[in-house]
């Protein structure tokens, strides 16, 4: 019988970089230049690309004609793009990934942020574990540059499953690096939550709703996997370093 394959991946890329003021004013973020000037968003598509990922969606919606533009039709990346757009991307990440769920068509994906800088071993720890259920890739071993005030941090039961993930964590035992394995329970969790929450929902919201419901959501120890979270001028000078 052969193994099954995710050969699906997400990037969101909807939001409005606020927080990198004029930077992002004409500019979307996930285009910014980093290292020899390629776009910040090039990082997540060519580790995606690189460990098989076929298709890729990409979720615009600030300035999304210009992640177009920029971006094509993934043929310069040897990989198929797509875009989806997210009319409300003033609200949560989770409803961003939310306008990705038809297209998905039930298989399990990879789910990455647009302003991570990631490299392929990280991704391909996640894909080897050939687990098909939802999966947040964890690093128990920041690095200096890892801001950890900013940082979404993560408790890990002793079975490897995620018991409290949030920014304000006094006490943690690794850090979120925005890589998941997400499935149509995810999707179904994010419906339910809108239905109760309107808009403002996060990923995080989802996660901690799942553990309430009693599901297991498994972590990936990727220690030692280069990955970076862009969210301030002073992460996007480090990337340029």
């Amino acid at each position: 019988m052969a193994k099954r394959k995710v050969d699906r991946g997400v990037i969101l890329a909807a939001g409005d970089g606020d927080r990198l003021g004029s930077l992002t004013s004409s500019c979307p973020k996930v285009l910014l230049p980093v290292r020899d000037k390629t776009p910040l968003i090039t990082y997540p598509i060519e580790a995606l690309v690189s460990v098989g990922i076929s298709e890729i969606a990409i979720v615009v919606g600030y300035l999304g004609d210009k992640v177009i533009e920029a971006l094509g039709s993934g043929a310069s990346f040897g990989v198929n793009l797509q875009y989806i757009t997210n009319p409300h991307y003033f609200g949560g990440s989770a409803i961003s990934l939310y306008q990705a769920r038809d297209w998905a068509q039930g298989e399990p994906i990879v789910l990455c942020m647009g302003d991570h800088l990631i490299n392929e071993k990280l991704v391909k720890s996640l894909l080897d574990r050939q687990s098909f259920s939802e999966t947040l890739c964890i690093d128990y071993t920041p690095a200096q540059y890892h801001e950890i005030a900013e940082a979404t941090k993560v408790t890990v039961d002793r079975d490897g499953c995620i018991k409290d993930i949030g920014k304000e964590l006094a006490y943690w035992d690794a850090l979120d690096t925005g890589v998941f394995m997400i499935t149509e329970k995810f999707f179904q969790a994010v419906q339910e939550l809108i239905q109760q929450f309107g808009i403002g929902i996060e990923i995080t919201d989802v996660v901690r709703f799942l553990i309430s419901e009693g599901h297991c959501f498994q972590t990936c120890d990727v220690s030692g996997c280069f990955w970076v979270d862009v969210d301030t001028e002073e992460d996007l000078n480090l990337v340029r370093m």
